[in-house]
């Protein structure tokens, strides 16, 4: 199964410069990386990311990440991925622009 993180561009940059980080500073403060499902990563864009530009979109797939991706309770009780380890560079299977369109962040096509 496909998971996904919105990343603010030096956020990204960082990744792409060290092989890996801990993530964004709401990441660092909860003391793991907040990740989404396909269904939950539009509503985290409006509520986390709203109006902001020069994002980016991470995939990676949840089974290779083990042990250390959990799946726990957040909004409204649904079960959202948190990953208690960096994040690395080879976890990401794919990183693509988030532009903000008229209507809110536009995601990629086919996301699953």
């Amino acid at each position: 199964m496909l998971i996904y993180k919105i990343f603010r561009a030096p956020e990204w940059a960082v990744l792409e410069r060290d092989g890996k980080t801990a993530g964004a500073p709401v990441d660092l403060a909860d003391g793991f990386v907040h990740f989404s499902t396909a269904e939950q990563a539009a509503e985290t864009a409006a509520k986390h990311f709203a109006g902001e530009t020069d994002l980016v979109l991470l995939a990676l797939e949840s089974e290779a990440l083990g042990e250390a991706l959990k799946w726990e309770p957040s909004r409204g009780g649904a079960l959202f991925p948190h990953l208690y380890r960096a994040l690395e560079i080879g976890d990401v299977l794919w990183a693509k622009p988030l532009p903000l369109g008229p209507q809110g962040h536009e995601f990629p096509e086919g996301m699953a």
